[in-house]
């Protein structure tokens, strides 16, 4: 295959994702309706991922803390992916799959959102860690793939990504995440939330 018709495939494969996104509206409208309810509560949004889905969660982190267009005061978010000391102390002293559930215990309060990202929604560390969240009183999101897995019966809201290639369920799951940012940047701003 030729570098044009391997691009062109890639980009066709992207479209036919997309062109279904608009099934997510409703659900998109609850991730913000419940991302406002944790902030307004003087909670925070926690992310966690795997791999590209960790750097997924690194970015959406950044952008509530920082900004995504317009001027405003941080939004409270962390992302679980970062602190290295802990993502290999844990693992070493226990195993790779309560390293988010640990954190959750530590760091998770019944007013925060905690969203997790696994293509597959059978991420063992991710769907344990929304268990912790869910057994704190936390609200818990899902942003999956493929069938939804495991984790679809977890969150309180999944919103699943039905395709079974990891880069275009990544790639929707960033468009969900910026416009999540675009959202709160009109919602926080004419609510008074900045600083």
């Amino acid at each position: 295959m030729s570098q044009e018709s391997s691009f062109i495939a890639a980009l066709e494969r992207h479209r036919a994702t997309f062109s279904v996104l608009e099934n997510h509206l409703d659900e998109a409208g609850r991730l913000l309706n419940m991302t406002l309810k944790a902030l307004n509560a003087g909670g925070k949004v926690i992310f966690m991922g795997n791999g590209g889905s960790a750097a997924d969660s690194q970015h959406l982190a950044a952008e509530f803390m920082v900004r995504y267009k317009k001027e405003r005061g941080p939004l409270a978010s962390i992302a679980l992916t970062t602190d290295t000391s802990i993502l290999t102390a844990h693992p070493n002293d226990y195993e790779f799959e309560s390293v988010f559930e640990r954190q959750i215990q530590g760091l998770a309060r019944p007013e925060d959102l905690v969203i997790g990202l696994t293509t597959s929604g059978q991420s063992e560390n991710i769907n344990r860690g929304l268990k912790a969240a869910n057994n704190l009183g936390a609200a818990t999101v899902a942003l999956t793939g493929r069938d939804g897995g495991k984790v679809k019966d977890i969150a309180d809201l999944s919103i699943i990504i039905r395709c079974d290639e990891t880069a275009r369920i990544q790639e929707a799951h960033m468009f969900i995440g910026h416009w999540l940012c675009e959202a709160l940047d009109d919602e926080v701003t004419t609510a008074g939330l900045t600083q």
